[in-house]
């Protein structure tokens, strides 16, 4: 089995060589690197080349998520194409292996794996991904759901339905959302598992759920986020990260990150559902280049983890 791997990147510097290296001592050997950047001003690149990459450019005021994948994916020379964030690293030498396994299966579009935080996380940005990513495998996913940060396609497909390059975000929902539509399965791989590193500002959250929620309306137009659903929804979750928080023993200072983290989530989410439209320039910037349920014990492999240097 081999593979194309499409990583998508500006200035990941501080990040990307952890990923490089762990797609270097993973199991499966026959692999093609491709490192989409869209205007790195540090030294993504040059860490990219350092692993051999092969470097592809996109000019900043071209970028969006969906462009920048199909530039990728159209010069991959595999019909695997395993999607990865440039600040996610794999966290066993089976990553590889165990996203491209359910491929067997020749209904199979997409598979997508396990997400965790670093211990550096903001708690609520945990509690996200224990919901999102859960310790089981689900074959045969009812839902369109997956995300790109930790992913893997069949280009083939991709060829009858590339990404659309319109929306602000969950360009992997849309696309997943068509292979359903097709007939095809999705595949939620626990045992893939990467690390995905976030330390955003709350301006930072609000921007990222604001994308997505305008590209969510655009996917589902019937959809509606009324302010009965920010209040209820901001509120539930602050009560659950709280009670979660208390569980698990730690610290007071989580509470101030817990309460402006799920303010600016679905505040976000609020207002990219009533801005669902053109993206202009002003907003291409904001979102693109922007400056400035956890279990008790976490899920045990008979598969000895990478050991990175710190």
């Amino acid at each position: 089995m081999n593979c194309s791997i499409v990583i998508r990147a500006y200035n990941e510097e501080k990040h990307i060589g952890r990923l490089l290296e762990g797609i270097r001592r993973q199991t499966l050997r026959d692999v093609e690197v491709i490192l989409v950047d869209s205007g790195s001003t540090d030294g993504t690149v040059s860490v990219a080349e350092s692993f051999a990459a092969r470097i592809v450019r996109i000019p900043p005021a071209e970028f969006t998520f969906g462009r920048s994948l199909n530039l990728g994916v159209r010069l991959a020379t595999r019909e695997l194409v395993v999607i990865a964030s440039a600040h996610v690293y794999p966290v066993y030498p089976d990553w590889l292996e165990s996203l491209l396994r359910p491929f067997e299966e020749d209904r199979v579009a997409l598979t997508y794996g396990k997400q965790r935080g670093p211990e550096t996380a903001r708690f609520s940005e945990q509690q996200i991904y224990h919901q999102w990513y859960p310790d089981v495998s689900q074959p045969r996913q009812v839902t369109a759901f997956c995300n790109n940060a930790n992913a893997a396609i069949r280009k083939s497909l991709w060829e009858k339905n590339p990404y659309d390059e319109t929306l602000t975000g969950l360009e992997d929902l849309a696309w997943a959302k068509w292979s359903k539509e097709q007939g095809y399965d999705i595949v939620y791989v626990a045992e893939a598992e990467i690390v995905h590193i976030h330390h955003e500002t709350p301006d930072g959250v609000f921007n990222r759920y604001r994308r997505e929620g305008m590209a969510f309306k655009q996917i589902y137009p019937e959809a509606h986020f009324t302010l009965y659903d920010f209040v209820r929804l901001t509120t539930m979750n602050i009560l659950s990260d709280l009670w979660h928080a208390a569980r698990a023993g730690l610290s007071w200072r989580n509470v101030p990150s817990i309460f402006w983290f799920r303010f600016m989530q679905f505040h976000g989410t609020r207002i990219g559902y009533r801005e669902s439209g053109l993206l202009t320039p002003q907003l291409r910037e904001t979102f693109y280049y922007a400056r400035a349920r956890k279990s008790k014990e976490a899920a045990q492999r008979d598969v000895e983890p990478i050991r990175y240097n710190k």
